[in-house]
């Protein structure tokens, strides 16, 4: 029994750990004001009639804090980069040349710091329901072991170490959600 609720606890901390992680990522799309090639993660290009992430048919660069360069391996990808950037919810209006993309990110406006930061909360809010949604299936497994056999006083005991493995995770998406909001809300 004792290797059983090792194995429960031991899968709560790394499941946990991913949706920590995963809203950490999530939290990195969110533009900040500032230029980061992360930004066009989730945008996707036509290649060949392919749904293609931007990463793979090309390079993106930060050359400054408020520009990104995007330098595609096919020059005939310059005017599908340019559309898909249009066509996104990004808000930027991409320039093209003979060697790629160019987009200048501008000053964000008080109140489209306001929305991100909502979608920061969100993000935030969704990491969270994540981590108590694994809390909840470890302790309905901890449970099903005390009706299998297992001591109550260890069950008890693995139920405060996934309490407080879910109070750590929260309060760490917590500190991802400050500090961005900080970093949004710096101008």
């Amino acid at each position: 029994m004792d290797e059983e609720i090792k194995f429960y606890l031991d899968e709560a901390e790394e499941s946990m750990g991913k949706a920590l992680q995963h809203t950490g990522v999530e939290m990195t799309r969110i533009r900040a004001g500032k230029a980061s090639p992360a930004m066009l993660d989730s945008l996707r290009v036509d290649y060949y009639g392919t749904p293609t992430p931007i990463g793979q048919v090309a390079n993106v660069a930060a050359p400054d804090a408020r520009t990104l360069f995007i330098k595609p391996w096919e020059k005939n990808m310059i005017s599908e980069i340019a559309k898909a950037i249009k066509n996104s919810d990004l808000g930027l209006n991409p320039q093209s040349d003979a060697e790629g993309v160019r987009l200048n990110i501008p000053a964000m406006t008080e109140e489209r710091r306001r929305e991100l930061v909502k979608q920061a909360k969100n993000e935030s809010e969704s990491g969270k329901v994540r981590i108590r949604g694994i809390r909840k299936d470890v302790n309905d497994a901890l449970r099903k072991l005390l009706k299998e056999g297992a001591s109550e006083d260890a069950i008890k005991d693995a139920e405060a170490k996934v309490q407080k493995a879910t109070d750590s995770y929260i309060s760490r998406v917590d500190d991802l959600l400050s500090k961005k909001e900080s970093e949004i809300m710096t101008i």
